[in-house]
């Protein structure tokens, strides 16, 4: 939940931190002391549109940040990861005001995109007021919210599970049926062509062995006379290695009387035999790698004929002609057994169909029974809202043609303002007052499923009498029990329902040069004393402090 809000540099607004307390923050103060600016503010900290005329005047930058308290696997930890960020366990949401219009956003001082920021503010806080009721606008929240209520998310997860399986399925199907048709319609090209590259086998690097075979082959021809001469010379009959070894003999016997004459010697000659030996060899190996076989070397240039016939024929390299082949029987083998191959996969397909279908069916059934369930628990909160004669409805449309990773529903929360009145949507039907009512009953009957953990509701009580605003005031006191809630407020009964009462005031500074909104944390007495000016206006009266103690002993009792 939020724990601090530091503003710096934007309108009205030089230097400023306030401290959230847990449970139920009201903010009251005159009209215009700067309520409108502190929203601003918090909006542009969660990723909410920026605004040059933020800036104060005079400076560059103005900058909010937001600090949060988020627990192990809240939805606004998964975006984090999901960008590689690291969860410290304290999430620090930063956003930087230029005074050219640009603006730069941190989280935990790493620098992100706008939109990631926008994605964790929305998960962390939600912003209610008259004319901001964005989280009820989109029919996929709707559902969303029926879902936390009804304690689905298990359900639903399984058959978006399914919906994944079933695509799954579907797409190797298609694609297999592609192929099938694709194969079918060149069958008599592709039966011929793989007859013949299987006929052919070229093999990878085929080309670059033979074309280097013959080469050697061409070279050897002319210098095999000489490697012939020179290992005859070596290793032939006039090879000097029998006399060499005649004559080592001989010095090894003498080698008892003077060995310090005879064995260097004996040993360079022995290193003359072995060089002489180890020459013979590669002589010979050279003279085997230039054996010129006429016949061989016409083998090779038929068989390179072919492999480059090949080659332009099917407009592929020769290095390329193996592969060709391999697919082309594949794809001849597709032909043969593509029908068999293509029942088993129509058969997945169906039943993949057949589970999601009865997933999202009974994932329908569980929804139009916790509609009902959630309609009965908000109409029982409009009464005391001075909503008696209105009526809540959830409309679950299932369309099982129109399929989703969610199941066949649409759900939308309807109204019905007064009896004999046509319903509708919610926010088509109620108006401004009527809407702030709804949406507050409706967070009370969710409490703390499927809600951001600090909630803003942005003077929802216009508008209404003192009745109604001491019921919004036990509302929002209420779902303080659960979630974080802060609340802008013109009515007493809700300020006298707060566990912390924030007071906003404009002051005049360098002598009335200029001024500075203010935000202070009241004590006892002077909320009382506030609370008496809500009640009362601009002279305080005795009566208006008695009856401000009333109403805070009536909230604390």
């Amino acid at each position: 939940m939020l724990a601090r809000l530091s503003i710096r540099d934007i309108v009205l607004i030089e230097r400023l931190d306030i401290e959230f307390a847990t449970g139920l923050a009201v903010l009251t103060g005159e009209t215009g002391a700067g309520k409108s600016i502190l929203l601003d503010a918090f909006a542009l900290a969660l990723g909410g549109r920026g605004d040059a005329g933020l800036v104060r005047h005079g400076v560059e930058q103005g900058q909010v940040t937001a600090v949060f308290d988020v627990p192990k696997n809240h939805p606004a930890t998964k975006i984090l990861a999901e960008n590689g960020l690291e969860d410290t366990g304290e999430m620090i949401l930063r956003r930087v005001q230029l005074a050219d219009g640009r603006t730069r956003a941190f989280i935990n001082d790493q620098s992100i995109s706008v939109q990631t920021l926008k994605a964790v503010g929305a998960a962390l806080v939600e912003i209610h007021g008259q004319h901001d009721e964005r989280a009820l606008v989109d029919a996929a929240t709707h559902r969303r919210l029926l879902d936390a209520f009804a304690g689905l998310e298990k359900d639903v997860a399984a058959v978006e599970s399914l919906w994944d399986a079933r695509r799954t399925a579907n797409t190797a199907l298609e694609e297999h049926r592609a192929a099938m048709e694709r194969a079918a319609r060149e069958a008599d090209y592709l039966r011929h062509a793989s007859a013949e590259l299987k006929q052919l086998a070229p093999k990878d690097g085929e080309e670059t062995s033979l074309a280097h075979r013959r080469t050697t082959m061409m070279q050897g021809e002319k210098i095999a006379s000489d490697l012939r001469e020179a290992q005859e010379a070596v290793g032939g009959h006039h090879s000097p290695v029998s006399t060499l070894s005649a004559a080592v003999r001989r010095l090894e016997r003498r080698a008892v009387n003077s060995p310090a004459l005879v064995e260097p010697a004996v040993k360079a000659i022995d290193m003359a035999i072995n060089a002489l030996e180890e020459a013979d060899q590669h002589l010979q190996a050279a003279l085997a790698a230039t054996d010129f076989d006429p016949a061989e070397l016409e083998r090779i240039e038929e068989r390179l004929f072919a492999l480059r016939a090949a080659s332009r024929k099917y407009s592929t390299p020769v290095d390329g002609l193996a592969a060709l082949a391999a697919k082309y029987a594949a794809d001849v083998v597709l032909i043969d057994a593509g029908a068999s191959r293509l029942k088993k996969l129509e058969q997945a397909a169906i039943e993949a169909d057949s589970r999601y279908a009865a997933a999202a069916k009974k994932l329908s059934l569980v929804r139009q029974k916790s509609a009902e369930k959630l309609n009965k628990a908000v109409n029982a909160e409009l009464a005391p809202l001075k909503l008696e004669r209105a009526k809540f409805m959830t409309q679950v449309a299932t369309d099982e043609a129109a399929p989703g990773p969610q199941g066949f529903d649409r759900v939308e929360f309807w109204v019905q303002t007064n009896p004999g009145t046509k319903p509708g949507p919610m926010m088509k039907v109620a108006s401004g007052g009527e809407l702030s009512r709804f949406l507050l009953a409706l967070k009370v009957v969710l409490s703390d499923r499927g809600s951001a953990p600090t909630l803003v509701f942005d003077e929802i009580d216009t508008g209404v009498g003192g009745a109604v605003a001491d019921a919004i005031g036990g509302r929002l006191a209420r779902l303080a029990g659960k979630v974080q809630v802060m609340a802008v407020t013109h009515a007493p009964q809700v300020a006298a329902r707060a566990d912390q009462h924030l007071l906003i005031s404009k002051d005049a500074l360098d002598k009335g040069k200029r001024v500075a909104t203010r935000v202070n944390a009241l004590a006892a007495d002077h909320r009382r004393e506030e609370i008496a000016r809500m009640l009362a206006g601009a002279e305080i009266t005795a009566e208006a402090r008695a009856a401000a103690e009333r109403l805070l002993k009536a909230a604390t009792a």
